[in-house]
């Protein structure tokens, strides 16, 4: 196995949520190909767009503009719970040095009535580091990652299925 050193990266992908936002989705860190195109879940394998399209019956959105406007016609704000941090490539595993995400600029300007973690280390992240301060609590959901072969897609949007 070949590691990569770790390098401190800062979150640049702004949160999107309007005032009708009533779901909120949280992933960990954008991943290296996110991060190059700039835009949530940017890896072709990972299936966060397949999932959620599915469950609100829509077309899998093909670029920016029409992922946002998915979410935003289905009241779903996503973001992630850090700012920054020190992660070597695109591994959760790896992250250290967590300066989190102030989740206030999304609660205070919706109504949110869940929140939910897109795979374990978010979930385990915002109790660590945002949870104290909000006092909410978050539902964890498979991670739509390729590094979750265990989960199918069939599984996962049966699995997702609850945010709605």
């Amino acid at each position: 196995m070949i590691l990569l050193d770790s390098s401190t990266q800062a979150h640049t992908i702004e949160p999107i949520f309007d005032s009708d936002s009533r779901i909120l989705i949280l992933g960990t860190f954008p991943s290296v190909k996110s991060r190059q195109t700039g835009f949530y879940y940017g890896h072709p394998y990972n299936r966060f767009w397949k999932v959620i399209a599915s469950i609100v019956n829509y077309d899998v959105p093909q670029n920016i503009e029409q992922k946002k406007a998915m979410l935003l016609k289905n009241n779903i704000a996503l973001w992630d719970v850090i700012k920054s941090c020190d992660i070597a490539g695109s591994s959760d595993s790896s992250i250290k040095n967590v300066v989190p995400n102030d989740l206030r600029i999304i609660l205070s300007n919706c109504n949110i009535s869940n929140i939910y973690a897109n795979g374990n280390t978010a979930g385990k992240l915002y109790n660590k580091y945002i949870k104290p301060n909000s006092g909410r609590e978050i539902i964890v959901l498979p991670s739509t990652s390729p590094a979750n072969a265990s989960y199918s897609l069939e599984k996962l949007i049966d699995s997702w299925e609850c945010i709605l």
